[in-house]
């Protein structure tokens, strides 16, 4: 089968393109083709070098994907051939609470991921696509849009007239933005180009502040809310926005960090602001299969559907790569097996 594989994870053109024999799916596990293939930001962390551990030379990346079940091993019964099939990148967080241990399989880091003609996964793992929802929809959700659903709905619990400020308008962001939405939720979401703001507020957005323009963003969304601020933030940015994150919170507001940035300065630099709102911080790590089935019902019911910036075809795969990179996308970057 063709196959990439991460090289020598020293930048985005560490990408190889590789053949490989076909692999078999053992006990418990299922052999998918997948057919759409969607990139997240740890795809070229991995590449570069500076996600975590660093992975054999030879590991398929990418983690989100939707493909159609083509063998089953021996006792598997959750899917049958034919299946169109998507999974979080936990394999083995099928359901209950955050263990640490989930890290131990992780779909395109510590297991081969979706970028070839084959992929092996575990049935358990597996979750069948419901008939309304296109490929194009569904293969991008594995990382961001499941995250942004742990956040909201089974942490914040988020409810009609809580304002939710989403940082940027990356993959996580846009898909809080929606979920947001359908619970009755008001969003503010920020960005440095205005061409930007302005698809978010077609997608829903209800404030939508330039960074660029307006650097105190906090200052705005207090002024924007009435002066309350935001009730949940989805904290993107890492470790340089913490601060004007908790400036821009309300009273018990919860901040959910999901961005991994190391910054430059001091995370949280005013204390007695986050003792005085009585802010709750907390980070979380993408979610469980059964929050997905919940994510991919919501969306059936709720017409949701995945905003999709530009397909590659498998061919061209390095420059998918270096298209998502460049981080001039708005929407989700994918690639056609």
């Amino acid at each position: 089968m063709k196959a990439y594989q991460i090289g020598a994870q020293d930048g985005i053109d560490a990408l190889v393109a590789t053949t490989r024999p076909e692999p078999v799916a053992g006990p418990g596990q299922a052999l998918v083709a997948p057919r759409l293939v969607g990139l997240i930001s740890r795809d070229v962390q991995l590449l570069r070098g500076v996600y975590g551990a660093r992975q054999p030379a030879t590991r398929i990346p990418m983690s989100e994907g939707v493909g159609e079940v083509v063998a089953i091993g021996e006792g598997v019964t959750q899917v049958a051939i034919g299946d169109r099939v998507v999974c979080g990148h936990f394999a083995s967080w099928v359901d209950g609470p955050f263990r640490s241990d989930v890290f131990a399989h992780d779909i395109g880091i510590t297991h081969d991921g979706w970028l070839a003609e084959r992929v092996v996964l575990p049935a358990a793992a597996l979750i069948r696509v419901p008939d309304a929802l296109a490929d194009a929809d569904v293969a991008g959700l594995a990382s961001a849009a499941l995250t942004a659903w742990n956040a909201l709905i089974e942490i914040c619990h988020v409810k009609p007239g809580d304002t939710v400020l989403c940082l940027g308008t990356g993959s996580v962001s846009l898909a809080a933005l929606k979920i947001a939405k359908a619970r009755g939720a008001r969003v503010a979401i920020t960005s440095s180009h205005d061409a930007k703001l302005a698809t978010a507020r077609t997608l829903g957005a209800d404030i939508a502040i330039n960074y660029r323009t307006s650097p105190d963003w906090a200052a705005e969304v207090i002024a924007q809310t009435d002066g309350k601020g935001a009730d949940i933030v989805i904290e993107t940015g890492g470790a340089d926005t913490l601060g004007r994150s908790i400036a821009a919170a309300a009273t018990s507001a919860r901040i959910i960090v999901i961005g991994v940035s190391p910054g430059e300065g001091n995370a949280i630099p005013d204390y007695l602001s986050l003792i005085l709102k009585n802010v709750t911080i907390r980070g979380i790590a993408n979610g469980s299969r059964a929050m997905f089935v919940d994510l991919l019902d919501a969306m059936v019911a709720n017409g949701m559907t995945t905003v999709v910036d530009r397909v590659f075809p498998f061919a061209e795969a390095p420059d998918a790569v270096r298209y998502f990179a460049a981080a001039g996308h708005l929407g989700k970057v994918m690639i056609a097996v």
